[in-house]
């Protein structure tokens, strides 16, 4: 019964710590040992993650600068092609290409109403719609044109306006960061969970070899009729426990490889495991705020909420812009256009003076905004602040765990090596070895299991930190 118990303890235990192991996973790339440092670089140049980040960064980059190019204007050639017979336009097109005559006024025709003579022209001279104005020929027109058009003053819409788009490019900066930052922890988290695993396999081995040597010895004592059968069948049930244990850490061990090589999209068969304590950060709190990445998103969202409210603030000033252009046409493409040319400069000022209030109301929506993202930054810091307070007090009763669970693994291992002895006398049972056997490979679990927890609440604190390790 107590063996049963014991069994169900150890595989709830090894469920607890290979879950904890495999939380993710992935899959990374080299072909020799590789160590963490030469996988991190590979982490930041090869990461899919990583690089969808850099390339959100750069489309930011070009928004920032698609904004700011506003302040320069815009320069546009603008080809005009038009045939037409009327009236209206046909004497506009010979206006525009400076080639109109009194003769499209009708003037030859009030000439021949006259006479020609000198005298007193007839009413109807006056009267009578001149046909060559009204009914003239269909005409071409190719005007070629150039126009510049530059906002003088914007209200300061346009440099706000680059303002929050230089601080989008800040804030997708700031993600890329993240992202970067937490792939590293779960890389290096990964190589942690490898050594820990190395530790429990090479552990149990040893374990596997004292069975081994028990088996031999209960065969032995069976044969000069000092050991029953059943006790070599429990060593061999004991033996086979084991074995399937270390099977299923080597399992474990092949999928790390895989998430490992997703990581760093190549494909790892090997790595160099580090060792399996990582040393306790050292910086304070301020330390940590100072480069949590999420602290400063909520402080480059106040500058975003602070362009915005100028940008509100723009609608109550005047827009004042400015063009100039020049052009040339006639009725064939760029005919005479030395001497068809003409040229336009002017200046525009708009200043909306009352538009029902809609103004007022965007400033003051605007202003809550900012306000309400001063809240949010200062939450963000005592947010922080509060998980640094709680991931260190982890830590601290995680090595207390430590150090207490590694003098329960050397009791449990003397106490084995007691009762093994004890068997050889026959002052215990199998039952009893096997029992104090199963004690120790619980030990030796749980120990690993809370080292990995310490390690994971090191590498968060860190995370916290923007990944600085101290």
């Amino acid at each position: 019964m107590f063996i049963n118990k014991s069994a169900f303890a150890i595989k709830k235990l090894v469920s607890l710590f290979f879950l904890s192991l495999l939380l993710n996973v992935s899959q990374l790339s080299a072909t020799d040992s590789l160590t963490l440092s030469e996988a991190i670089e590979i982490l930041k140049s090869q990461n899919l993650e990583i690089q969808t980040a850099i390339l959100d960064v750069d489309a930011a980059k070009a928004d920032e600068k698609t904004v700011s190019g506003n302040h320069w204007g815009k320069l546009d050639f603008i080809q005009d092609i038009a045939n037409s017979n009327d009236a209206g336009n046909v004497f506009g097109f010979k206006l525009t290409s400076r080639e109109a005559t009194f003769g499209d006024f009708g003037a030859e025709e009030f000439m021949n109403a006259t006479g020609m003579n000198g005298g007193i022209p007839p009413q109807s001279a006056y009267t009578t719609p001149p046909e060559n104005l009204n009914y003239p020929e269909a005409r071409t027109l190719f005007q070629s044109k150039l126009k510049y058009e530059v906002p003088l003053f914007t209200g300061f819409q346009i440099s706000s306006y680059t303002d929050i788009m230089n601080a989008m490019t800040k804030m997708k900066g700031l993600e890329k960061e993240q992202i970067v930052n937490e792939k590293v922890y779960e890389l290096r988290k990964s190589f942690y969970d490898m050594a820990l695993l190395e530790e429990s396999i090479k552990n149990l081995n040893t374990i596997l070899q004292n069975i081994d040597i028990l088996q031999e010895m209960t065969k032995s004592m069976i044969d000069v009729g000092y050991a029953k059968k059943v006790d070599l069948l429990e060593v061999e049930a004991k033996k086979g426990n084991v074995e399937r244990l270390i099977v299923q850490m080597h399992s474990n061990q092949k999928l790390l490889y895989h998430y490992i090589s997703f990581l760093l999209n190549q494909n790892v068969t090997q790595i160099t495991p580090p060792s399996e304590n990582v040393l306790m950060p050292i910086f304070t709190n301020e330390d940590v705020l100072g480069k949590n990445l999420d602290v400063q998103r909520a402080a480059t969202g106040l500058e975003v909420r602070k362009s915005m409210v100028s940008v509100s603030k723009s609608s109550y000033y005047p827009m004042v812009g400015a063009f100039a252009e020049i052009a040339t046409a006639d009725d064939t493409f760029l005919g005479d256009a030395d001497d068809h040319k003409s040229y336009t400069v002017g200046a525009r000022l708009s200043w909306n003076l009352f538009n029902g209030g809609i103004d007022s109301a965007k400033l003051e929506k605007a202003q809550v905004e900012q306000l309400k993202t001063q809240a949010q930054v200062q939450l963000a810091r005592k947010g922080i602040t509060l998980q640094i307070d709680k991931i260190r007090t982890e830590i601290t009763t995680l090595d207390s765990d430590v150090i207490s669970l590694q003098k329960e693994l050397a009791l449990a291992n003397e106490i084995y090596s007691n009762y093994e002895g004890r068997y050889r006398e026959k002052l215990s049972s199998m039952s009893d070895v096997i029992i104090k056997q199963s004690e120790q490979i619980q030990k030796i679990l749980q120990l690993q299991q809370t080292k990995n927890m310490r390690n994971e609440r090191i590498f968060a604190l860190e995370k916290l930190a923007n990944g600085e390790q101290k």
